[in-house]
């Protein structure tokens, strides 16, 4: 009998200890999801050629920092403007490289921090990033003058997920998500497997049912080595989207490596996108 007594009252140890884990992660969720570098970035100009401090008004009050990076007159190009959505952390600083990769290519780049990054207002959330985004894209065309029909979305990781929605209500001429998850559920279950995470996400970001409502042309381009996102959520992304697809493959690339940052093979990837929607 104490045997048994024991081993009920290790077993309500136990219990006690996953449920307040439990409700910890569901407090604390969002400083699991989001890790912004909330410094301001240098201005523009100082970074990179040919890019200026811009605005974003969003539909909630908010006024955002973003990057407008124009390509050189002399640059050939698809004459398409990207719209660059980041990942979960740091700011558009450790984006540059990207930017200046596409503008060297003829494209047009407005390069986005969300709420709570790089010196923004607010805080990080999943309606939060869909209004951030949806500010942008208003900003281009409204203001930048770029038409809709020549838009071209980037997402990053989770930054293809706040894309991927906004195709579904606004589409682009093409979307190009780089490492996406199916939903952000699924990729947390990768890195807490104890915990039911399904149950207790207040973010979702369901990519592959935003996918699914998207008719123009997918590129989905991840790392064979990603310990972030693994592949196989990214290839079953790819399975649904109900536009024509095409899947890059960066062989032997981590989730933060620079191939997937700025390499060749999804630089080459978007170019030819953009070739075919132009």
């Amino acid at each position: 009998m104490p045997r048994v007594v024991t081993l009920v009252r290790v077993a309500l140890a136990v219990l006690v200890l996953w449920v307040l884990v439990a409700a910890a992660a569901w407090l604390l969720q969002r400083r699991l999801i989001y890790f912004p570098d909330r410094s301001s970035p240098p201005a523009a100009a100082r970074v990179l050629p040919g890019a200026r401090d811009v605005t974003l008004r969003t539909t909630d009050g908010l006024s955002l920092t973003a990057w407008l990076i124009e390509p050189p007159l002399e640059t050939p190009g698809p004459h398409l403007a990207v719209l660059l959505a980041p990942g979960n952390a740091g700011n558009r600083l450790a984006r540059a490289p990207l930017a200046a990769a596409l503008a060297g290519r003829g494209f047009t780049v407005l390069l986005v921090d969300y709420r709570g990054y790089g010196g923004n207002p607010g805080s990080p959330s999943e309606d939060g990033l869909a209004r951030d985004i949806e500010a942008a894209r208003t900003f281009l065309v409204e203001q930048a003058g770029i038409p809709a029909e020549r838009l071209l979305y980037y997402g990053e990781s989770l930054g293809a997920a706040v894309v991927a929605a906004l195709a579904a209500k606004y589409p682009p001429a093409g979307l190009i998500l780089r490492s996406p998850f199916t939903d952000l559920p699924a990729a947390g279950r990768q890195h807490y497997p104890f915990l039911p995470v399904r149950l207790l996400a207040r973010d979702r970001f369901p990519v592959t049912e935003a996918v699914a409502r998207v008719a123009a042309p997918t590129l989905i381009v991840y790392g064979t080595a990603d310990s972030i996102v693994p592949p196989q959520l990214s290839l079953a992304v790819a399975g649904k989207a109900a536009g024509p697809v095409r899947v890059v493959a960066v062989q032997g690339a981590d989730h933060n490596d620079a191939s997937l940052l700025n390499g060749a093979q999804l630089i080459d990837a978007i170019a030819e996108l953009a070739a075919g929607a132009a």
